[in-house]
């Protein structure tokens, strides 16, 4: 079996002073893809069900979330699953072991800083009481339909207090980066990822990662960047490979565009994994 949790894939990157690569999941060929890919860069992964994609599976997230277990618990990569950008309290009742979940991001950044902290440290002991790893936010990564001012950025002692105050084991940080970009055009303040991690004594988050050039993430996570998130590249290419396909006015079979999707995705996610080692 492959299946590990996610404090151990971030406590390796946190020894090795490398990364992990954490990428969303929307559908089983997502998940499928990303493994793929992952096995062939022989690196590990985290696979990641947002709420937003829980939401899409007309908010039964279970199924899912169970479905990327299995493939992980089978598959030669190394992978765990996390449960992503959770603001609805009620779906923190999909954050268990059972499911295969070892990990959640509970996001609480869009609310007054005292209303984030007091929210997050209630949301962590109860998750740690159920020996998961607890990732917050603060700051505003940009790109989440107005809910967050991309002006905004994590200021490092704030962050220091907030850690302190709330226990989390991890941290997403406001650094440049922005949600659901299609092109490398963010511009991350590196400086700053280096002052976050020179006071707060857990790994840090990068958010939107598929907009950041190859050479700005090898810079962050030199400056202190653990997980590295990613979700919009992938799914430019698994629709580029359908749109491709569906050419063929004549093509019926799902399986005829799905298959090219899944093999796009697990080409994306293998470039990125071999190009941060």
């Amino acid at each position: 079996m492959s299946a590990v949790s996610t404090a151990e894939l971030v406590a390796e990157a946190v020894r090795d002073r490398s990364q992990v690569v954490a990428m969303n999941v929307i559908t089983l060929e997502h998940a499928e893809g990303i493994l793929l890919g992952a096995a062939g860069a022989e690196k590990p992964v985290i696979l990641q069900v947002s709420e937003n994609a829980v939401r899409y599976h007309e908010g039964r997230g279970g199924p899912l979330l169970a479905a990327c277990a299995a493939l992980v618990a089978e598959h030669e990569a190394r992978a765990s699953v996390h449960l992503d950008h959770v603001t609805d309290p009620a779906l923190l009742e999909l954050a268990r072991l059972e499911l295969g979940v070892s990990s959640v991001m509970y996001d609480a950044s869009a609310l007054p800083y005292d209303e984030n902290l007091e929210r997050t440290a209630s949301v962590t002991r109860d998750l740690h009481a159920r020996g998961l790893w607890v990732e917050a936010e603060l700051g505003a990564i940009g790109g989440k339909g107005g809910a967050h001012d991309p002006g905004v950025r994590t200021d490092p002692r704030e962050a220091a207090e907030f850690v302190a105050a709330t226990g989390v084991d991890g941290l997403a940080v406001a650094v440049g980066s922005s949600h659901a970009m299609t092109s490398q055009t963010a511009e991350l303040d590196t400086g700053l990822v280096d002052a976050i991690a020179a006071l707060v004594p857990v790994p840090l988050v990068l958010h939107g990662s598929s907009g950041v050039p190859l050479e700005q993430l090898r810079e962050a996570v030199r400056a202190g960047i653990r997980k590295v998130n990613v979700g919009t590249a992938l799914n430019v290419a698994f629709t580029g490979a359908v749109r491709d396909a569906l050419v063929d006015d004549a093509l019926t079979d799902p399986r005829r565009y799905l298959a090219p999707a899944r093999d796009a995705v697990a080409a994306s996610a293998r470039h990125l994994l071999e190009e941060l080692r």
